[in-house]
């Protein structure tokens, strides 16, 4: 692809997405500070059911919500009856990002949009002087996370992921623990992400057909190769497909990484990955994503092994064990998305969302434990205490960067083949496969392209 100039992507982008907008380089330095007690105002981009709550978070946090912002006449009808009863003041509805970038009111933009758009919206988001809560996955691919550091430095941004266990209590006792020396030397780390099957059933396309009224599709595609609208698509089926997603081991499973990457002290890029499994279970449905994937990566003093799966009906995400919350430890044997580590001297099993944990000694000796609670509220509750005082957050973008970049990384070993990649953290190039780089970045559809220069 042809590199373009910042300037050109933002004159070629804001005339063909509901996203982005032109002329914003100077908003920058127009900024207004924020007081100690002044109210940070924000809009939501990308009105789905978790974008919703987001936003709704962060109103109970102290903000305000001026703009929904949604290409679906209904998702934006909807997030306007979803806060009713939290916030007075009706937020502006509006298809057109352009709107929300050129308001210098604005404080703040969260981006729940599918993912194929997280990383375009955030860089512009910075380009316009607005601070930055985007949903995991941050990105599409790996070249676009380091477009977006790149973007939030230069801007000075904040600029958040929504890995809210990077704000739970419950894993920063962990951590400490951990650094305790209780649990010993940690050779051994093993990730969970095999879901029941009721939550993933074979997925079906469907037909094609004409898109709603008033809804325009090419601009929801966005990047991607242009094809025909399909209604399954459109609602979550996206995440079947490599155009738009990474599949649930980015999805939802990049929690489970992202606390493990954690819990070992934030390490970084692995020297290598391989990865094994394939589409064993819905094998005849319209689905491009394995349902099964056993993922190795090493690192210099431990290896760290990944399962994901859709198909074993008895097991169950730890909020539905113990509900969100409650303060209750999840039941650990069946929890679907835990995370364990084994030391030279203890066990430690961790659960995500306010699922807990607990380490343990030789049968089953329980040495020490602790109950937790879903940690929406303490991340958004970061992310505006960041705002305000201009600190980098919890889950700020470049430590969450190695945290998705590896499951990408498993995606690439996987589309090659089950092949074994060697990696460079330094240079973040793979070392053995010239295809596995080229996968590290995608083909992006005239006038919605990337530049080099953010």
């Amino acid at each position: 692809m042809k590199d373009i100039t910042r300037r050109e992507f933002i004159n070629r982008t804001i005339r063909n997405t509901a996203a982005l907008s032109a002329g914003l380089s100077a908003m920058t330095s127009t900024r207004k500070i924020l007081g100690a007690n002044e109210k940070i105002h924000m809009a939501l981009t990308g009105c789905g059911r978790r974008g919703q709550y987001v936003a709704r978070g962060m109103i109970e946090q102290g903000a305000q919500i001026d703009y929904f912002c949604d290409l679906l006449d209904e998702r934006l009808d909807e997030s306007a009856r979803f806060i009713a009863d939290v916030q007075t003041q009706k937020p502006k509805l509006v298809k057109d990002m352009r709107e929300v970038l050129d308001d210098r009111d604005i404080d703040a933009v969260i981006i729940g949009s599918p993912d194929h758009w997280h990383a375009p919206m955030a860089i512009m988001a910075c380009q316009a002087g607005k601070d930055v809560y985007v949903e995991k996955p941050h990105f599409h691919n790996i070249r676009e996370s380091q477009k977006m550091i790149e973007a939030a430095r230069r801007y000075n941004r904040i600029l958040q992921v929504g890995t809210q266990n990077r704000s739970a209590p419950y894993i920063h006792e962990a951590v400490e623990y951990i650094k305790s020396g209780a649990v010993g030397d940690i050779h051994l780390v093993n990730i969970f992400n095999l879901k029941p099957a009721k939550q993933f059933k074979p997925f079906v396309l469907g037909n094609s057909s004409a898109p709603p009224a008033n809804f325009d599709w090419d601009k929801w595609l966005g990047a991607a190769p242009a094809r025909p609208y399909y209604k399954n698509i459109f609602y979550d089926g996206w995440h079947h497909y490599w155009d738009f997603s990474g599949g649930d081991i980015i999805n939802d499973g990049s929690h489970q990484a992202d606390i493990a990457l954690m819990l070992m002290g934030n390490p970084g890029f692995p020297k290598a990955v391989s990865c094994s499994g394939g589409k064993l279970h819905f094998r005849d449905d319209d689905s491009e994503m394995p349902d099964l994937q056993v993922i190795t990566y090493d690192y210099d003093n431990f290896v760290m092994v990944y399962q994901s799966g859709s198909y074993p009906e008895y097991m169950r995400k730890n909020t539905s064990i113990a509900p969100e919350g409650n303060n209750k430890l999840a039941f650990l044997t069946q929890n679907a998305s835990r995370v364990e580590l084994y030391g030279s001297k203890e066990l430690m099993i961790v659960g995500r969302m306010g699922g807990g944990w607990v380490s343990m000694t030789r049968d089953g000796q329980v040495a020490e434990k602790k109950t937790g609670r879903f940690p929406d509220e303490y991340h958004q509750r970061n992310f505006i205490d960041c705002v305000r005082e201009r600190k980098k957050s919890n889950a700020d973008i470049e430590i969450l960067h190695p945290s998705c970049c590896i499951l990408h990384m498993a995606n690439i070993a996987y589309r090659l083949g089950n092949k074994k990649l060697e990696f460079d953290p330094k240079t973040e190039q793979f070392t053995n496969n010239a295809e596995a780089n080229r996968l590290m970045r995608r083909e992006y559809r005239k006038k919605y392209e990337l530049p080099e220069l953010v």
